[in-house]
């Protein structure tokens, strides 16, 4: 079983660097483009991930729903970005997978007991009136 994880390891750079030269020879300078963008946007992806985590997290705890999960999601979309900037086609093909996977909207939302809106009408306070 280690040999056939360790061959299948050593391959799979092999195969990302095959893949790429067929590919450089048959379109030529548009694969380094493709590398260049497909590299920023996996950085974009990344940057994105940092900035958003924190309002999903937040977001997720005020409707009652698991942390693990945003937890998860976010996890995903930062090992999709990482993928993005490791240059081949394998591990590109990888990440839009990744990206596929729906992200559960949690428990609650797919039962239908969502948490019903505030009234924001009411403003709570004591009233003294001085005279």
């Amino acid at each position: 079983m280690r040999i056939i994880f360790l061959l299948t390891l050593l391959t799979f750079p092999v195969a990302e660097i095959w893949i790429l030269i067929n590919l450089a020879h048959q379109y030529g300078w548009w694969v380094l483009l493709y590398l260049v963008v497909m590299a920023l946007l996996g950085l974009q992806l990344i940057r994105d991930e940092k900035l958003l985590f924190s309002g999903r997290m937040m977001q997720n705890l005020n409707q009652g729903g698991n942390p693990i999960k945003a937890i998860f999601g976010s996890a995903r979309n930062i090992i999709a970005g990482i993928l993005l900037i490791i240059p081949g086609l394998i591990t590109d093909l990888i990440a839009v997978f990744l990206l596929l996977i729906p992200v559960n909207k949690g428990a609650q939302e797919a039962s239908g007991h969502t948490q019903k809106p505030a009234n924001d009408d009411v403003i709570e306070g004591e009233f003294h009136r001085e005279e």
